[in-house]
């Protein structure tokens, strides 16, 4: 015997004749004779799948989301809203990635950089972009993968031709 965690995401339910009986509810079988409807349902839980996905795809920060159905591709943080060159870089990746129909969570809050690293960890997005104010001077990025957790720094370009595909 195996045991292992599971979670229920989709079940099925045989009913027999139980309901077509009662609806008198039939078929004309091969012979033409009257045959009872056999009966049942089947059915997955959406609500149920996301938690199913958590469960299987998280770890002590938060979710780690498979590429396939994160709500978001790519989260862009920018360290310093106001910041000329941050918000440059960070509004031409935004644009670009969305032009390029990746849907992108934006974070220009004003809040500490761990602030911001934790949320994207939480929220689990597969790809960070990370603008900083030194980096974006000189025309670089970070990009973290949030299940490797590898971060590369790199030019901006490299960066969302690497994203966009």
């Amino acid at each position: 015997m195996v045991t292992g965690r599971g979670i229920e995401v989709g079940h099925i339910f045989y009913f027999g004749t139980k309901y077509s009986k009662a609806m008198g509810a039939t078929v004309s079988g091969p012979q033409g004779e009257t045959v009872l409807l056999e009966m049942g349902s089947y059915g997955i839980g959406v609500s149920r799948l996301v938690a199913a996905v958590i469960e299987a795809s998280h770890d002590e920060a938060g979710i780690v989301w498979p590429e396939s159905v994160a709500p978001f591709a790519v989260g862009l943080i920018n360290l310093k809203p106001g910041d000329v060159a941050c918000d440059t870089a960070s509004e031409r990746a935004y644009t670009t990635l969305r032009q390029q129909g990746i849907e992108v969570l934006y974070d220009d809050r004003n809040e500490r950089p761990g602030v911001k690293f934790s949320d994207m960890d939480l929220i689990g997005i597969p790809m960070h972009l990370i603008v900083g104010p030194r980096g974006a001077a000189a025309g670089s990025v970070e990009l973290k993968s949030r299940k490797a957790g590898a971060r590369s720094e790199m030019p901006l370009e490299a960066a969302l031709s690497q994203l966009g595909g």
